[in-house]
């Protein structure tokens, strides 16, 4: 006789619809109950974590946990579909342990946002900033957890604000997230006449100079925020219109009148996820991890040239080399170094000792792991 709590077999074929149905009512009540009870043990495992001063939030786990679970997918679902149905479970029962406080770049539909629930999940208790200088100083004072920030775009480069801020703020990176950036044009009106304004974030703005020139000649670029905030100003006026994703074309209630109209099809952006060293030390290495470093060196000739020795000798790659003024007056500069691999693994920890010695300052801004 089979148990109550058994799995469903699965179906005939030749089932009618109202049968199919009842199955499906019957699998429902199961998956119901399982999730419960796995609900029930992430509360166990909260009140543990709590008593030995663990961080509750491990992102290293939330990657096994998913990767095991896409490994052993018989199908017919998509290992896509089965990574993005865990992570959701994981991040309602980490709320059960302990929501988790994510300061993001608001108002709610921005990229910024859609990149939080990407990594955290739904469950997240997301805060909205005005800026990403108030996403690093929430996460520094520890009014969030976490912050999520945009740090690079593959057409228009890096975020220079983010850079700057990493010099002045006590958090490091834990982890990255990068997405595919779709830049749709949003009004009141179902339709491109009569826009007189266009309010978006610069970057957005610069990401569809080639349509905006084409389309909307006449049409003032206005910069503002986020783009979700140029959103919700659109919708206050039938004559302005903004330049943002399709989750705040639904926040907002405005109609999509131009589709995916960024200049370059393949535009990611790449977001930092940020937190304080106690909140969450270095993830352990993954096999695939980027360090990113911020240094300085002696402005004296062939001083950036030595950077590179300690990468060659020791066999490390560079996959990104950004300059940024020091504000000094005296022509100084920061270098933003991104390298692939973890300071665990004795190649890359004897360059990055290596490197300290030759230089006048010297921060590591995190090491986290980046998909393959």
């Amino acid at each position: 006789m089979t148990s109550p709590d058994a799995p469903t077999p699965p179906s005939d074929p030749s089932s009618s619809l109202a049968d199919l149905r009842v199955q499906i009512d019957s699998l429902d009540k199961q998956l119901l109950k399982l999730l419960n009870d796995r609900a029930h043990v992430a509360e166990l495992v909260g009140e543990v974590k709590k008593r030995e001063g663990t961080p509750y939030f491990r992102p290293d786990r939330v990657a096994q946990v998913i990767e095991k679970m896409t490994q052993s997918n018989p199908g017919p679902l998509k290992n896509a579909h089965i990574s993005a149905i865990w992570r959701e479970i994981m991040s309602a029962c980490l709320s059960l342990e302990s929501p988790q406080r994510v300061a993001v770049l608001g108002p709610e539909g921005t990229f910024c946002e859609q990149a939080a629930i990407e990594y955290f999940g739904g469950a997240a208790d997301l805060i909205y900033c005005a800026s990403f200088d108030e996403v690093f100083h929430a996460t520094a004072s520890g009014s969030a957890q976490y912050g999520v920030v945009g740090v690079e775009n593959s057409n228009e480069g890096v975020v220079t604000r983010s850079l700057d801020m990493f010099l002045h703020t006590p958090t490091h990176i834990v982890g990255e997230v990068g997405l595919l950036i779709r830049h749709n044009v949003l009004r009141k009106e179902n339709s491109l006449d009569g826009i007189e304004a266009v309010l978006a974030h610069p970057q957005a703005l610069a990401q569809c100079q080639a349509w905006l020139s084409k389309h909307l000649p006449h049409a003032e670029r206005r910069a503002v925020s986020s783009n979700a905030e140029g959103a919700r100003l659109a919708a206050t006026n039938p004559a302005w219109a903004g330049l943002a994703s399709e989750r705040a074309a639904t926040q907002y209630g405005l109609h999509i009148v131009a589709h995916a109209i960024q200049d370059d099809a393949y535009n990611r952006t790449r977001f930092a996820i940020i937190t304080l060293p106690a909140t969450l030390a270095m993830p352990p290495a993954s096999g695939h991890d980027c360090t990113s470093l911020v240094l300085s060196v002696p402005n004296r000739p062939g001083a950036v040239h030595d950077l590179l020795v300690p990468l060659k000798t020791n066999n490390v790659s560079m996959t990104r080399f950004e300059s940024r003024p020091a504000r000094t007056g005296q022509w100084e500069y920061y270098f933003y170094i991104d390298l692939d691999g973890h300071p665990s693994q004795p190649h890359v920890a004897a360059a990055l000792s290596e490197l300290r010695q030759l230089c006048a300052f010297y921060k590591v801004l995190g090491a986290y792991p980046v998909k393959a």
